[in-house]
């Protein structure tokens, strides 16, 4: 029996959906608006394909969903938990408090509400002050009426056991409905980047919850009793419950999803791929086949967080971006968005789209209507796009040689054929559906990224450690036992520390667990 697949991804202007079977072969897609309660627009999207591809609902095996469900949310400080902070490392982190550097808005969206308590380690595991339990109950009493917590200790990648007894206690003051969210299991070494990271977490819960319910729902209106996944951050997959978990890891899914969709549709391993949506286009480096992961901390609704995401870089360009003829001619960043065929000329609407300028050049044929438009206007306008997307294909190579670049997304239209800096421009089959493509091919994957002192163990048994962890962390998140492999190891000498101390980061990725 052949296992069906469904994978789609939920942009901000279209929902993507394809079929594929167990050898990869595509078998149905579409492109359908993104519906404002999201819900909708999903199954619309998989009615077109499940009927196009004349694939039943009882034969899906697996659904996957790549969503921008917690992006918005902390992009529109709509729908956030409040969130008790909590920092282990008094008297020695006292300088700054939490939250410090974030916008007020979005600190006043999940309640402002930070403490700074006893306990912490240094960076060889040695304690740097002992936990203070009975003010850590006290604290929780305090935070009582909020809806999750944010639990980070300093140096809590080397050892996490305070933060495992802060949690202990929080369980036993609370409950166990209440969610807690704790920095080891989310951000790497840096602590206010790790906060951040944690903070955000929890302030996501419930979204996730709400967006997971949605998918659930949605799959159970059309009788689908399939294996559901959501995409992570770094290409790969995870479970429902572990996204619900850390639905942080979900805000750069959609990228993601484009750079794997459009190494395995144009078997390019290593380049620079191009997604050019409806309202943005995300400019990323695949490696070997995966997103380059960001290698400095990565500002989410301007804050600073250090958890794994992958190297783009976003620019306000896309088949919805508005065109602006007064004075020099500018495409973008405001966007029409999902509201593309109302306002849109090409739709009969009064916006002067990247789209219109496209129709009217006769390049696609979309729309009741073709705007009457200067050929200049078109001409300067594309020469605005093929700018900024060279400018940023040269920001994303790390030489000044030329590499592949991929072209993939429903905007693609829009940047042309030849690029500076490129040895080859590809846009390969199915381009308008990469990111569900992306989602639909995607592992699972784990990873762990710790410091190690070898004064206490050997360089192989610290690797060892991280490998098992790693390859734990893909189980939890829904991978199949006997598949998991190692795909990345990376060891670092820290030797500005004493102790001689290494950091080591490992990704293991294994196929669905059936």
């Amino acid at each position: 029996m052949t296992d069906y697949r469904i994978g789609i991804d939920v942009g901000g202007t279209n929902t993507d959906a394809v079929v594929m079977n167990s050898d990869d072969d595509l078998l149905a897609k579409t492109k359908t608006p993104t519906t404002e309660d999201i819900t909708t627009g999903i199954l619309n999207a998989l009615d077109v394909v499940l009927d196009d591809s004349g694939v039943s609902e009882d034969e899906l095996e697996y659904v996957m969903l790549g969503t921008t469900h917690a992006t918005n949310a902390i992009t529109e400080r709509r729908g956030l938990n409040e969130v008790g902070v909590i920092r282990i490392g008094a008297p020695a982190t006292q300088s700054i408090r939490p939250l410090l550097e974030w916008p007020d808005d979005l600190a006043d969206a999940i309640g402002n509400n930070v403490a700074i308590l006893d306990g912490g380690h240094e960076f060889d595991g040695r304690t740097l002050n002992d936990l203070d339990e009975e003010e850590i109950r006290e604290q929780v009493r305090e935070f009582a009426d909020v809806d999750a917590f944010a639990v980070t200790s300093v140096f809590s990648p080397v050892r996490d056991d305070h933060e495992k007894r802060v949690t202990e206690i929080i369980r036993e003051e609370v409950g166990d409905d209440v969610p807690v969210s704790v920095s080891n299991e989310i951000g790497s070494v840096g602590l206010l980047e790790r906060e951040n990271a944690t903070a955000l977490n929890a302030a996501l819960t419930n979204v996730a919850e709400e967006a997971a319910t949605a998918f659930v729902d949605a799959m159970d209106e059309r009788g689908i009793d399939a294996n559901l996944y959501f995409g992570q951050n770094d290409g790969t997959l995870m479970s429902v419950d572990y996204a619900i978990r850390y639905p942080i890891f979900t805000v750069a899914s959609g990228p993601s999803n484009s750079v794997r969709g459009a190494a395995y549709l144009s078997e390019v391993e290593n380049g620079i791929i191009v997604d050019v949506g409806g309202t943005t286009t995300d400019v990323g480096a695949v490696t070997e086949g995966f997103p380059r992961e960001s290698s400095v901390a990565v500002e989410i609704g301007e804050v600073k967080t250090n958890f794994r995401m992958p190297d783009i870089i976003a620019i306000g360009i896309g088949g919805g971006s508005i065109v602006s003829t007064d004075g020099d001619v500018t495409v973008g960043p405001q966007s029409v968005g999902y509201k593309l065929t109302e306002k849109a000329k090409c739709f009969g609407g009064e916006v002067l789209t990247a789209t219109d300028l496209e129709v009217a050049a006769g390049t696609i044929d979309i729309g009741p209507e073709t705007p009457d438009v200067d050929q200049t206007v078109v001409e300067a306008a594309r020469e605005y796009v093929r700018e900024r997307v060279e400018r940023e294909v040269d920001r994303m190579k790390t030489s000044a040689d030329p590499v592949p670049v991929v072209i993939v997304g429903g905007g693609s239209i829009l940047v042309p054929d030849e690029i500076e800096g490129a040895s080859e421009v590809y846009k390969p089959d199915h381009y308008e559906v990469a990111n569900a493509v992306g989602v639909a091919i995607a592992q699972v994957s784990g990873e762990v990224d710790r410091i190690y002192s070898l004064d206490e163990m050997s360089r192989e048994e610290a690797i060892q450690s991280a490998k098992d962890e790693a390859t734990d962390n893909a189980l939890a998140a829904g991978a199949d036992e006997d598949s998991v492999d190692i795909v990345d190891v990376e060891e670092v000498p820290l030797s500005y520390l004493p102790g001689n101390a290494v950091r080591i980061k490992v990704k293991a990725a294994g196929a669905l667990d059936h």
